[in-house]
Formats: structure tokens, sequence, C-alpha cells
């Protein structure tokens, strides 16, 4: 490996040829052919990318993620582990009649561990989704939100979160 190649670790099935220079694909992680990941990524342990994803630059994964069809990360995003994304509000068994949704995770965000996303919605640019929360609608950009369903607790200004009064 050079220092600017990828790493994919043996016990990995990559079948994506769109990988950016110095990511890191951990064990037991399956990226699918359609996938796109960025430069200086790091997708952790036990983690599934289905085709119709893409990953921007800076991006780091924690293990036990999957990401399905429709998903945006953008660049410098944080997906904290066991986060579960959805892409369909009305899942049926074998019901492919639909175009899976997007959801769109902007520059900067994190996502605390076991979080859960339903499809269709936006994290905005540096916002934070705290652990365990359920996202059932938008996070503006900036806002700091938790629970079930999350709601906007604070805001993150500069590199600081203050909780709201």
């Amino acid at each position: 490996m050079t220092d600017e190649a990828p790493y994919v670790h043996p016990l990995a099935d990559v079948q994506t040829l769109r990988i950016g220079p110095r990511t890191r694909v951990w064990q037991f992680v399956v990226i699918l052919p359609g996938a796109t990941i960025g430069e200086d990524c790091n997708i952790c342990s036990h983690c599934f990318v289905e085709n119709d994803v893409i990953v921007g630059d800076r991006v780091t994964v924690k293990s036990g993620v999957q990401l399905w069809d429709g998903l945006r990360l953008e660049d410098d995003v944080f997906v904290g582990p066991n986060v579960t994304f959805t892409n369909d509000r009305f899942p049926r068994s074998r019901d492919h009649s639909v175009a899976f949704q997007q959801t769109v995770v902007r520059r900067g965000a994190s996502i605390g561990g076991g979080a859960t996303i339903l499809p269709s919605v936006e994290i905005g640019e540096r916002a934070m989704v705290g652990a365990g929360a359920v996202v059932t609608r938008s996070v503006p950009a900036r806002a700091i939100v938790v629970g079930n369903p999350a709601r906007v607790i604070g805001q993150v200004e500069g590199s600081k979160a203050y909780e709201a009064d």
C-alpha cells in the first residue's frame, strides 16, 4: 500500500472501484459496485454500503452502520456506531415499485451512536444529532437535536455546542 492508495482490509468485500486515496476500509465491510467513497475516509468494521450511496471526503462511519440506496454524506461527516438510516417510509417485502427516497447529511454534521434517521430528511451543515435520537424531520444547520422524535435543544456556535435555555 502506498501512502496515497486506499487501504482495504483483506476480510472486506469491496466491489466498487470508486474509493478515494487515503481511505481505510476495515474487516467485514461490504461495499457494492455502484457506491462512491471519497478521500481520507474511515469505514469501520461491520458496515454495509449499497450501490446508490455517495460518501464525501474525510467521512468517518463507525462500526455497525448500513448506508442504503439514496444516502448522501457530504464532506467531514461523522456517523457514530450503530446509526440506522432508512430509505423507505412504507416498506413492504419484495415491493420495489418506488424509487428510494434521498437522505442528505450536510458538511460537518455529526450523528451520535444508535440514532435512527428516517428517509428523505436533511441533516443541516454542522448539525449534531444526539445518541439514540430518532430523526423524523429535517434538522436545521448547526442545530443540536435529541430525543424521540428528535427536537432542537441547542445550537453549534463556532466549534462549541450550546444548549438552549
